[in-house]
């Protein structure tokens, strides 16, 4: 693998700068070229690092390699190969239980569904985050040669050089993350390397070592960091890291780490003993990690740093809005960090312009598993079986008409998660007022047409996403990715209380936060038959639901079933919702509103016939059990055979 020396970063915005990129090394090696040859003459350093405006671009180009969480890049292998955001891979997500895509040609369905993955793959489109390709060592490499060179750039202010330092050991520690929840444990690189060593042997570190390397370059940045950029600094700095986010990714790192997958009493994979995927035991200590990276974030935090959107005015689009504002808006409150690209909303290439379009390879279908996850609006949960026995059916996504006024009857966080039938198109976003026409997911209706239950068309499932489908509110801003936001860091602290034996109490009052943001009633109010006060499993069911309706999208629910070990979720059969139209008579009608008989004057139909199916396309992946080998990722083979120390993850 070959990385050439001039790779057009994209703009950051906030950072404001466009440039080409690593000007001071010839080429970035890494997989089949790593450390061949060394960086770039002195000279071609020396003019990099002899300039304070070049270096400050240096270090943008490493924040243009970190992880950005949506699929916007069309390039295919005949044009040089799959790369991170490609659209034919598409996002990990669609391995859980709460999305679905369709298109049989995604490599996540083609070689995942059907269980075909190995670690001999050739077409860099088969593994869900390329050990190679995903910008990881790229990132690495370039923050430890701006670290090492720093000191030589003239008239660079001593504040200013720490800020940097602390900057890129933030950008090395996430992306070390970013593989790590992937691979499990990874060879420690400490330094840029010259290239020119005698021997290299560069081992595979165990999964302590690998979190202690992270959570130690955080904690070294923390201190050179500002707690949060506001005002006038956030319009030039945002997306940069911080204080907060330096804690806040501790937070993360330790919880990831503290969980099942690597920490319990036996190894994820049977028989096994590698230190490089399991701690060797169960060690209590690192949930107490855990809470006290909580407790230090909240402490800094009190001062007066984050805290989450409210909803302006008591509506129910009013909390629906608040909680898009959350996720979008790029100077929300509670945004810790976020990524960006170049390709804004108006670009041929980005979320936005895919999702207006039924373009089968980035359909990401939420399950009928997922839609139930999510409450009434008053915070009650939702129960299939009690509403159809209430005959309350037609009233579990909206009630009335456009003409007559349309109630948002569930959690607002469903209706920015998925599209689901009787969902008004048009969302005024400064007066939250929803008019226009309404989504029609019936057979035959205006937006699902025809397609048969096995089709791979964007409302096949009978709901579509709508996570960062922007509208043309948003046509000219930055698609960012909330890489790390403030109610993900009250819902790690509550499992960390929970596996503490700390006050469970208190980790529900955390969860509560979250739900009154959007309106909703108290978990205990609202499961009075859990006992969750007592009954910490009930508890942390709670809270992973919570999590997966607060994150949607996210990066959370994929990474919550494999940090749990739940190998009974992703056997699961899933299912999508077959919605049929009726008429006053009660008899089927295949035929739209909207642009049908509408014009004839008939009423927008209220009236349905509900019918769960399953994915059959998925079948593959379980037929014979869930192989725990699928937790963790496969090495490249070949990067495996090139006998520096790289060591095979259990089953591959």
């Amino acid at each position: 693998m070959r990385i050439k020396n001039k790779i057009m970063a994209p703009v950051m915005a906030g950072l404001m700068l466009t440039f080409t990129f690593f000007s001071c090394v010839d080429e970035i090696k890494f997989g089949n070229a790593f450390l061949e040859k060394a960086p770039g003459g002195q000279q071609t350093k020396d003019t990099v690092f002899n300039s304070v405006k070049y270096a400050e671009q240096f270090l943008n180009g490493i924040y243009s390699l970190q992880y950005y969480g949506l699929p916007f890049h069309n390039e295919t292998p005949k044009k040089g190969g799959a790369y991170p955001n490609s659209t034919y891979i598409g996002k990990f997500e669609v391995l859980s239980d709460c999305w679905q895509n369709q298109w049989t040609e995604c490599a996540l369905s083609k070689v995942y569904y059907a269980g075909k993955h190995s670690a001999a793959y050739r077409d860099q489109r088969e593994e869900k985050f390329e050990y190679l390709k995903s910008n990881v060592w790229e990132a690495v490499r370039a923050g430890w040669l701006l670290i090492e060179n720093i000191d030589g750039v003239p008239g660079l202010e001593e504040t200013d050089k720490k800020r940097m330092i602390a900057e890129a050991k933030c950008l090395i520690a996430t992306r070390y993350f970013d593989m790590f929840r992937h691979y499990g444990g990874l060879p420690i690189i400490e330094a840029s390397f010259s290239g020119l060593d005698a021997g290299y042997n560069q081992p595979r570190a165990s999964v302590e070592e690998t979190v202690d390397f992270i959570i130690r370059l955080l904690d070294e940045a923390k201190v050179d960091l500002p707690w949060a950029y506001t005002g006038a600094d956030l319009q030039n700095k945002a997306g940069r890291w911080t204080k907060a986010g330096a804690i806040g990714m501790k937070c993360r790192v330790w919880n990831f780490a503290a969980s099942p997958l690597f920490n319990d009493d036996e190894p994820y994979y049977p028989g096994t003993t590698s230190l490089a995927v399991w701690y060797g035991g169960y060690k209590p200590e690192l949930w107490d990690n855990c809470l006290k990276a909580c407790q230090e974030f909240f402490t800094e935090n009190a001062a007066g740093g984050y805290e989450l959107e409210q909803a302006v005015g008591t509506r129910p689009e009013d909390y629906r809005l608040a909680f898009r504002k959350a996720y979008v808006t790029q100077a929300s409150k509670e945004m810790i960090h976020s990524t960006r690209v170049t390709t804004g909303v108006g670009s041929k290439y980005n979320w936005w312009a895919w999702q207006n379009d039924d373009i089968n390879r980035i359909t990401y279908n939420p399950t009928q598993e997922y839609v139930e996850m999510f409450p009434w609006a008053d915070g009650m949960p939702f129960d299939w079986d009690k509403t159809a026995a209430e005959g309350r059916l037609d009233e579990m996504f909206v009630k009335g008409t456009i003409a007559s006024g349309v109630a948002l009857t569930r959690d607002p966080r469903l209706y920015e998660t998925a599209i689901v039938n009787g969902l008004p198109k048009q969302l005024d976003w400064s007066t939250g007022n929803m008019a226009g026409t309404s989504y029609e997911l019936w057979k035959g209706g205006t937006d699902a047409k025809q397609h048969p239950v096995d089709g791979n068309g964007k409302y096949t499932a009978g709901y579509a996403n709508h996570k960062f489908y922007m509208g043309t509110d948003y046509k000219n801003q930055y698609a960012h990715w909330p890489y790390l936001r403030l109610p993900e860091i009250y819902l790690i602290y509550a499992e960390a209380l929970v596996k503490t034996g700390g006050s469970l109490t208190e980790a529900i009052s955390y969860v509560d936060r979250i739900r009154n943001r959007v309106n909703l009633k108290g978990l205990v109010e609202c499961n009075l038959d859990k006992n969750l006060t007592m009954d910490k499993d009930a508890l942390m069911g709670e809270i992973l639901r919570e999590r997966v309706c607060e994150l949607g999208m996210e990066d959370v629910r994929f990474f919550d079933m494999i940090r749990y070990k739940m190998k009974d979720r992703f056997e699961m059969p899933l299912h999508g919702l077959w919605i049929k139209r009726l008429n006053s008579l009660g008899q089927v009608v295949e035929t739209p509103w909207y642009g049908g008989d509408r014009a004839d004057g008939v009423a927008q139909p209220t009236r349905f016939e509900y019918e769960k199916f399953e994915f059959r396309n998925r079948r593959y992946w379980w037929d014979n059990g869930f192989d725990p080998k699928w937790y963790l990722s496969p090495f490249p083979a070949a990067e495996i055979n090139k006998g520096y120390g790289l060591e095979q993850n259990p089953g591959w």
